[in-house]
């Protein structure tokens, strides 16, 4: 078995990911303090604006990336929609 055919496509995921302004995507809600709503991807923090009352931890959201810091691997992501809940 050639090795080099089997290993094709692969890649390793990081623990922070990179984010361009205007991606859209899906996050669940990892945290709310007084109003303001993080969502966590690896150790990528976002800080999600305008999401409506009652969108609370573990809430899945659709939402748009308006800035990001590669170096410091945080952004800021507007709420678009909520897509679900999570199963746990």
């Amino acid at each position: 078995m050639n090795l080099r055919k089997f290993r094709a496509g692969w890649s390793f995921r990081t623990t922070t990911p990179s984010f361009e302004v205007g991606e859209e995507f899906a996050v669940y809600v990892s945290d709310v303090d007084g109003g303001a709503v993080r969502a966590r991807v690896g150790d990528t923090i976002l800080t999600v604006h305008g999401a409506p009352d009652g969108v609370r931890e573990g809430t899945k959201i659709a939402v748009r990336v308006t800035e990001f810091d590669d170096d410091a691997h945080t952004g800021d992501v507007d709420y678009l929609r909520t897509v679900g809940e999570s199963a746990y």
